[in-house]
């Protein structure tokens, strides 16, 4: 199956584990951070005033984003979240 954002939501694979640096692997929900994951498909953008506003994320973008706030889908059998582009806190890139 495939899905397409509409507006200004974003479709995001979130990171589910991260590991510490003696090597365990923690779960994201044992943290009080905000979380983050890929961009895997965006709407179109959203019209303000009469003018089209083109999305600051792109497919591929690596995204930091708050704990609350998104809908979780099940797509073949793997979860993603669902946020308004609003609500993305941050694109991490790599140095």
């Amino acid at each position: 199956m495939k899905i397409k954002p509409l507006f200004d939501r974003v479709l995001i694979l979130p990171e589910r584990e991260k590991q510490t640096s003696g090597g365990l692997s923690l779960p994201v929900s044992a943290e009080d951070r905000p979380l983050y994951g890929k961009v895997v498909a965006i709407g179109s953008g959203e019209t303000i005033d009469g003018e089209k506003q083109k999305l600051q994320v792109k497919v591929g973008d690596k995204v930091l984003y708050g704990k609350y706030g998104w809908l979780t889908i099940v797509i073949d059998k793997t979860e993603y979240a669902i946020i308004k582009q609003t609500d993305i806190l941050a694109i991490l890139e790599e140095n």
